[in-house]
């Protein structure tokens, strides 16, 4: 692993979470993205050479959604860049770690990520990107 890639962070409000955390941070927000396939919008922050990533669902069908009706907001995962992302799947289900999906899929910024569970992770959702 190369370094921590970013922090996701689960709102209710993105516009609001914005505003706090360019407040909080002094930076603005660099980048908004939606995320079809997840049913979420994002927020970018830079801070050094990692970024913040704030998460709003866009429906009930969002992972997002679950999370913040299971545990309300706060933080939802943290990413890590790799160069070989099939190469680490493949590292981790030989350890043992369960992947939440099989195959590589298509995040924020076009990049790869798999999830790993957090069950497995001392309760901290893992997010490996390429």
């Amino acid at each position: 692993m190369d370094k921590i890639e970013h922090i996701g962070i689960a709102v209710k409000n993105l516009e609001e979470g914005i505003r706090r955390y360019e407040q909080l941070l002094q930076t603005p927000c660099y980048k908004t993205e939606t995320v079809e396939r997840e049913h979420v919008i994002t927020a970018f922050f830079k801070v050094g050479e990692s970024k913040i990533e704030l998460l709003q669902a866009t429906d009930e069908r969002s992972p997002i959604f679950n999370f913040i009706e299971k545990r309300g907001e706060g933080l939802h995962h943290i990413a890590y860049e790799v160069a070989d992302i099939l190469f680490e799947m493949q590292r981790f289900k030989a350890e043992g770690y369960r992947l939440l999906n099989e195959e590589p899929k298509k995040g924020a910024d076009n990049k790869w990520v798999c999830f790993v569970h957090p069950k497995d992770t001392h309760g901290v959702l893992m997010e490996l990107v390429q």
